[in-house]
């Protein structure tokens, strides 16, 4: 058995599973192999080093340090190895060992007045070294998932409650407010300090000692109506040991301005002005990520307050959370349906634009599943729940998006390392150029000079202000976060800004075939006999696999008793003391079974009875429509090659790959035959594998974007996959991926645009004696509001 699991008190867990498993026993010190989680590994050449000194250990078999996932992978003779392994990876540079706190009961809060991205990293930071806690801090959806139990849940929550003006949302939050109303406190703000700040700046152009005078107060007035919070808050970091956040570098530069102002008569209105603008740059961010967030909010605007159903010949009004598996439900013109269903009575009109984002309304009857969030725009329907809500695909839908933001791509992760580091760094540099660089000039001169002093921490001041890292850390999640609300409104669930980035990069596709590449619905095109007919209709009645679906209808004398399913071969069983055997020609060759292989373009089931060989039985199933155009257009978003996967036989998989335009195939292969073709297609570049969830789990697992379709209801999808098509269009797929591009393209677009603009800023402000501070102020306000403005294109994307 391979495990990969969160600590070693997991992996003893398992074991007594296995342990109390029928006849099972774990036969454990010989090997043990595990996956350890780290994190601070900084560099692949750190990976080597680590990797050398873990081979040292005794008892280590083979380890592999990997770099990109943070991952030591781990074969060993026994647990305590493991445990001398995570203390060599504890004492190694800045690595740490993620483990045990992620076996804690997770919870997720909901919180408000978390004022930026930054912060909220830093939130993160502080929550993620108390002992025992695990933490993620989502800035776009306002909460935290907590990982933590007895003692370390209360510092954890503590620290939330004392960070800046953070509160926790006990309460199910209202439904989002107007602009105006949301931001009513920062307008106020600001208008009372433009007011006074305006006649100030007139007064102190004017000159005169008189004017000037007058203008202090005014001046001293608009600085602290809009800047107190922020004078507050770097009192508290400061108190607490935290330096180096934006609050720290708003109060540093513009108090440094005002007080050169007032000594050297240059930066004073410049000081106040920097303060203006950082909260007007604030406030317009705020507004910003608030309209993403309620587009995505409406977006997923798909519950349904409450579902009427029938019982005793009454209607009956309840919750959707209270619906049972059989209930059956009244839907009415106009109504959303509450859970996914089947109709058993009547004809209807659905509108999908919720789940798929198509504005053709679908029609339904009898006998046709029904996904909850869809409106009834016409007749009344009967609806039997064969889901319970938590199960339903409103439910998988609102929780995908909620959690969407948890995993993070490359980008995310390096700029909030970056982030960690960038303003530091500057700060320092800012602290040289304000004084050691003036005092080796007047050392050269020979003279003490207050002006040269007050030049140089002049520049340093524009040199800081645009050091603030709020233009990077924002956009980026932002970009994913707009990525990913755009996919939903197709109908494309992403599991995480990640799954994205994978997708983005793909270049290889690997599909499989029954229903993902053909319709799935399969019915019996020709057989050789009655006979044969209905002793496979016995076999296949106890088979799961969709070709069982084409025996349903037909009824037999034959009782088939003892019946097993073999993966990849067909349904053994017995009839009347005799075996029989119903499946593809292996599980006859593997049988002995003498037969006559034919071939088709149909699947072909062989049925043999007491050894001897009976019939067979061709099975149709039709390409989807659209199969062909997906794969055009896969191409033209930069998949360069496409093949698909299938255990059927060479002729039909032959006929299905030439109709859909694939590069190739490859024909009877049974489940670890794809993964190891999965394996080999993931040299050519990073490969897409498309296929239902369930069955092909192993496959999905290996690919570096997985994709299910039409599954949303069930769980083995949603575990499976990082893409998930809500509907059985395979058309979904290029649409998501031209989303993925052009949200990695945008991503991209931040970092480059962000970093260059600042560096321009900083060189200027260093080179040139008179670089306006006011033109750091506006140039740090405009990239962070520009790189805002830029992620919220990917709400555009079509």
């Amino acid at each position: 058995m391979r495990l990969e699991c969160d600590s070693t008190a997991t992996i003893a867990k398992v074991k007594d599973v296995c342990n109390h498993f029928e006849e099972v026993k774990v036969v454990e010190e010989a090997a043990v192999n595990t996956v350890i989680k780290i994190e601070g590994l900084d560099c692949a050449n750190c990976a080597r080093e680590l990797e050398e000194e873990i081979e040292k250990v005794e008892g280590v078999t083979t380890v592999s340090v990997d770099f990109v996932g943070q991952k030591v992978r781990l074969e060993c003779d026994s647990t305590a190895t493991i445990a001398k392994v995570k203390d060599v990876c504890n004492h190694f540079e800045e690595v740490k060992v993620v483990e045990e706190a992620a076996a804690a009961d997770t919870k997720k809060i909901k919180i408000k007045d978390l004022c930026c991205a930054n912060c909220g990293r830093e939130l993160e930071e502080i929550l993620n070294k108390i002992e025992g806690v695990t933490a993620t801090v989502d800035f776009m959806n306002m909460s935290i998932t907590l990982a933590a139990e007895g003692e370390a849940y209360d510092k954890a929550i503590y620290e939330i409650t004392h960070f800046e003006d953070v509160k926790i949302v006990v309460d199910k939050p209202s439904k989002p407010k107007g602009v105006i109303r949301t931001h009513v406190k920062e307008i106020i703000q600001l208008a009372i300090s433009v007011i006074f700040f305006i006649p100030a700046l007139v007064l102190y152009l004017t000159g005169g000692n008189t004017l000037t005078i007058i203008s202090y107060p005014l001046f001293a007035i608009s600085y602290l109506s809009v800047g107190y919070p922020v004078l507050i808050n770097t009192a508290k970091n400061i108190a607490k040991g935290r330096v180096f956040d934006e609050n720290f570098l708003m109060t540093i530069v513009s108090v440094g301005a005002i007080i050169l102002g007032i000594f050297w008569g240059e930066g004073l209105y410049e000081g106040v002005a920097v303060m203006i603008l950082y909260q007007l740059g604030e406030l317009l961010q705020s507004i910003a990520v608030g309209s993403s967030r309620r587009s995505i909010t409406d977006l997923m605007d798909l519950k349904s307050d409450s579902a009427t159903i029938l019982k005793d010949g009454q209607q009956v009004t309840v919750k959707p959370e209270e619906l049972e598996v059989g209930d059956i439900m009244l839907v009415k013109a106009g109504e959303k349906i509450a859970a996914d269903g089947v109709i058993v009575k009547g004809k209807s009109s659905l509108d999908m634009r919720s789940l798929n984002g198509e504005s053709v309304p679908q029609d339904v009857k009898e006998g046709q599943e029904v996904l909850s969030g869809s409106i009834n725009i016409s007749g009344a329907v009967e609806v039997k729940v064969i889901r319970r809500y938590s199960d339903s695909a409103v439910a998988k839908i609102l929780d995908l998006v909620e959690n969407s933001t948890a995993k993070k791509a490359q980008p995310e992760k390096f700029i909030t390392k970056f982030a960690k580091y960038y303003t530091p760094a500057v700060c320092i540099a800012a602290v040289i150029v304000a004084a050691i660089v003036p005092t080796i000039v007047c050392a050269v001169e020979g003279l003490f000079v207050w002006n040269t002093y007050a030049g140089w921490i002049y520049r340093a001041l524009s040199f800081l202000v645009i050091s603030c890292p709020c233009a990077l850390v924002i956009s980026v999640p932002l970009s994913y976060f707009g990525g990913i609300g755009q996919c939903a409104r197709y109908g494309i669930l992403a599991k995480g800004s990640t799954s994205l980035d994978e997708l983005a990069k793909a270049t290889v596709a690997a599909f499989d075939k029954t229903g993902t590449l053909t319709e799935g619905s399969f019915k019996i095109s020709s057989y050789s006999d009655e006979k044969t007919l209905r002793l496979a209709a016995a076999a296949e009645k106890f088979s799961s696999h969709p070709i069982a679906q084409a025996f349903g209808g037909i009824i037999t004398e034959y009782t088939a008793e003892d019946a097993e399913e073999i993966a990849g071969r067909g349904v053994k069983c017995t009839v009347n003391g005799k075996t029989l055997l119903c499946g593809n020609a292996a599980m006859m060759q593997e049988n002995g079974v003498k037969f006559g292989s034919k071939q088709s373009i149909y699947t072909l089931v062989y049925v043999a009875y007491g050894g001897e060989y009976v019939g067979c039985i061709e099975i149709g199933d039709g390409v989807k429509q659209g199969a062909a155009k997906t794969i055009a257009d896969l191409r033209s978003q930069g998949v360069s090659y496409c093949e698909m996967l299938t255990g059927d036989n060479p002729v039909r998989a032959e006929a299905v790959a030439k109709e859909a335009g694939l590069n190739g195939y490859r024909a009877s292969l049974l489940p670890d035959g794809k993964l190891e073709r999965a394996e080999e297609l993931k040299k050519q570049g990073k490969l897409i594998y498309v296929g239902d969830g369930i069955n092909d789990a192993p496959v999905m697992a290996a690919a570096d974007c997985a994709v299910s379709m039409g599954k949303v209801g069930s769980d083995a999808a949603i575990e499976a996959s990082d893409i998930v098509l809500v509907t059985d269009s395979l058309e979904l797929l290029p649409k998501a991926k031209k989303i993925a591009k052009g949200t990695r393209s945008i991503v991209f677009q931040n970092i480059i645009g962000s970093l260059v603009i600042k560096l321009a800023i900083m060189v200027l402000s260093l080179t040139l004696a008179n670089f306006p501070l006011i033109v750091a102020v506006v140039a740090d306000v405009g990239v962070m509001l520009v790189a805002v403005l830029n992620a919220m294109r990917t709400r555009l994307i079509k």
